[in-house]
Formats: structure tokens, C-alpha cells, sequence
């Protein structure tokens, strides 16, 4: 039985309107500003979530990005009895070849999706819960199919409960370095590797005013972004990538999200470089929660002082930086490039859902479903990705993963 086959299975048996174990009752908030309060709610530490679901972070890329998209705010709040919030799922919806398609916001721009929620209730939901949650938003008819990717299969030591749906690999892998608490530095890094970075970092440091750093004024992060803005177009132009950067309101999105402020005092998106006086020569930026730091965009200097691997340097600086904060994990986004391995040894379980509730959502959920399968089978076949790659090139030269590169080099 396909995926599709399942899910419409499996909520046909459930009553339309009875929402049982914990939940009540199904909104659909069209509107961010009238989310903002119970979102925030659900950010708090003692919930659960990403930091990629921030309302800071997301707010502005659909305010930046999302409306030139033509995608609108599908924001699904799930509440108890009592009418507290449980769950809400950071959604946008979009029409796609006449089929209405409910995603996580941030599109291509974020490692890991997750509904926001109440840590009781995701420590205890059950298949009757998200049955529930299917038949509240059946009951709305105001989408086809939920497309929900890159999901991880647990956060925070709670297992995602949305993977209690149907559900297959995500197309891409997520290598990660987990950092145990009071790891020793080459516990994290090994010895041999640090020593070769060491040896090449001699060769920046002897530059006048060589240092790392972290953003921490307006006035550091605009000009970090200025100079990220006129370099990172050249880097891809050299790997034969589209600027993803240039699409309409990403750099907005991203001078937005990097300037924003949480509680806490720190940036939604922290930008940490390695400088000297005469020039910026690597930058990397990414979400952070205190436990995790998750890369989301970088680039390196043009110049001469590139052959010095300042790209790796500067991933071990940000290593060295959270291991010293008691960080747990840190990864360096979706995608196994090969500077990834040097670092993150083990992989982050994501998983896709593709979830129909109409009869037409059925047709494009069991599509959509069967293309991330095939996709998945081709990055995991060395063959099968070298010959992709061949037809790319003969046909597509200028082809590339349009997503927010995070590649760097050595």
C-alpha cells in the first residue's frame, strides 16, 4: 500500500469531529500577527522546537521572501480543552499545478523542520493525536496535501511525533558532530587535524590584526553581510551555481534575520568570521539554541590568503566556541559534502511526509512521494549520482541545488 493509501486510510477511520487524547480542537491563523503571541509561547525553552521555527526567523522570510513566492501564511494551531496551545505548525501555502500545497515555511533555507510544541504533549502524543490533527484539518478543506520535509527524528532528546505519520528518508543526508559534555578538544577534532590547521593558520596569523570573531553590533553584522553579498556571488559562479542569494527578497530576508534580537541578547542568526585589519577573510552563520549550532550560509576571502584553508579554520574556531558553551551538537547543514565529513562524523536522522487530505492531495502526495524516493536512491548510489551528474552537465551547464549554499572549501 502506498504512503498515500495509508494515510487516507488511516484518517477515513477516524470520526470527523472527534478530537480524542488531548486535543480539542484544529485552527487554521492566515495572519502572522495574530499568531505572534502563541508562537512565542511555544519558542520557550521549556517546549520544543527548532531554532529554524523561530517566529523572528521565519517571520521575516515570509514577509521577505514567502509573499513574492505568491506562498501565504497556513499557520496550524492545535489546542487541549482548555484551549491552550499544543502544537502549532509553521505552514505556507502555495498552488501547484492546480493542487493546494501546505510546507514548512522558510522553503530552501532551513535544515530542519518541526511543528512548535508543548513538551508534555510531544513527550506523550499519540497516533490518536495526529489522527486527530488530520481530521481537524480535513474538516477546514482548505488544502490538498502536506508536503513536510526534512524533519528530524528527534530534538532535544524527544522524539519527532509527527513521525508517527507515514513517512520515508529525506532526500539529502545531515552530518552532525555530537559534543558530549566535557569532551576533550581532540575528542571532537583529533589531534592529527588540528595540527595540520595549526600549521596553516600560522600563515594568517602573522597578518596585522588576525582574529575570530562573533558579531555582536549592527555595525559588524552589515559590514560581515556587505562583504558576504559581493563575495558569495563570485564562489558560486566558480562552482557553476546559481546565486540563490539574488532571487527576490533573500538578501532582505537574511539582513533581516541577522539583525534581529532574541530575549536572550544574541542574533537569530549568528555570524561568526575570521578577520584582520586589512580584510574579511571567512564567514559562517547559522541558528543556535543553546545546545546546537546549525550552519546556514558561508564564504571565504578572494584573495591570496584563501590557500590557506581559512574555511576550515574558522569551522574549528565555532567548534572550540560551543564546545566551550556546553553545546551538544553542531552541524553543517543538509548535503554530504566532503569538508562536512572532516567534521561531523555521524548522521541526523531526517525523514519527509507526504500527506494527503483530499482525493486530489492523494494523487499529488503519492507523486511527490515516489520523486524524494528516487531522488534519495540516486544520492545514495555512487553510480547512479555520477551519472545524474553527467546528464546535468551535458544538458544543464549552469544547473545547480538551489537551496542556501553552505559549501565552503579548504
Amino acid at each position: 500500500m502506498t504512503m498515500a493509501a495509508v494515510i487516507e486510510s488511516r484518517t477515513a477511520q477516524a470520526p470527523a469531529r472527534r478530537l480524542p487524547s488531548g486535543l480539542a480542537r484544529v485552527d487554521i491563523v492566515s495572519d502572522l500577527a495574530a499568531a505572534e503571541s502563541i508562537w512565542r509561547a511555544l519558542e520557550a525553552r521549556e517546549h520544543v522546537s527548532t531554532p529554524y521555527q523561530r517566529f523572528d526567523l521565519l517571520g521575516a522570510w515570509q514577509r521577505d521572501v514567502g509573499t513574492r513566492e505568491h506562498a501565504t501564511p497556513f499557520i496550524v494551531v492545535a489546542r487541549d480543552a482548555e484551549q491552550r496551545p499544543l502544537l502549532l505548525l509553521p505552514l505556507t501555502l502555495r498552488h501547484t499545478f492546480g493542487v493546494r500545497v501546505a510546507t514548512f515555511m522558510g522553503g530552501k533555507h532551513t535544515t530542519f523542520n518541526m511543528p512548535l510544541m508543548d513538551r508534555d504533549f510531544a513527550a506523550r502524543a499519540s497516533a490518536g493525536d495526529f489522527d486527530a490533527l488530520l481530521a481537524g484539518l480535513r474538516g477546514h478543506r482548505s488544502v490538498d496535501v502536506l508536503a513536510l520535509t526534512q524533519q528530524p527524528k528527534r530534538w532535544r532528546e524527544i522524539a519527532n511525533p509527527l513521525a508517527q505519520w507515514p513517512h520515508q528518508p529525506s532526500v539529502n543526508d545531515c552530518p552532525v558532530l555530537l559534543m558530549p559534555p566535557g569532551a576533550a578538544p581532540t575528542a571532537l577534532l583529533s589531534n592529527s587535524f588540528r595540527k595540520r590547521l595549526k600549521s596553516k593558520e600560522k600563515k594568517l596569523q602573522a597578518l596585522p590584526g588576525y582574529r575570530y570573531m562573533v558579531a555582536g553590533s549592527d555595525g559588524e553584522i552589515k559590514e560581515l553581510l556587505d562583504w558576504f553579498f559581493r563575495t558569495k556571488p563570485v564562489r558560486m559562479a566558480e562552482q557553476k551555481l546559481p546565486n540563490v542569494f539574488a532571487e527576490p527578497g533573500v538578501e532582505a530576508f537574511v539582513r533581516h534575520a541577522c539583525m534581529a534580537q532574541l530575549a536572550c541578547g544574541h542574533r537569530v542568526i549568528e555570524i561568526h568570521a575570521l578577520r584582520c585589519d586589512a580584510e574579511i577573510i571567512a564567514l559562517f552563520a547559522g541558528v543556535a539554541d543553546g545546545e546546537r549550532f546549525s550552519m546556514m550560509f558561508n564564504t571565504y576571502t578572494l584573495s591570496e590568503n584563501a590557500r590557506w584553508s581559512p574555511g576550515l579554520i574558522l569551522m574549528r574556531s565555532i567548534i572550540d566556541h560551543y564546545a566551550q558553551k556546553a553545546f551538544r551538537a553542531l552541524d553543517l547543514g543538509i548535503g554530504s559534502d566532503d569538508y562536512k565529513r572532516m567534521f561531523c562524523k555521524d548522521d541526523e536522522l531526517i525523514f519527509d511526509s507526504f500527506v494527503p487530505l483530499t482525493g486530489r492531495g492523494r494523487v499529488a502526495a503519492t507523486a511527490m512521494a515516489a520523486v524524494g524516493r528516487a531522488k534519495h536512491a540516486v544520492k545514495h548510489s555512487p553510480a547512479l549520482f555520477r551519472l545524474a551528474q553527467h546528464l546535468r552537465s551535458t544538458l544543464q551547464p549552469q544547473a545547480g541545488a538551489a537551496k542556501t549554499d553552505n559549501r565552503t572549501d579548504d
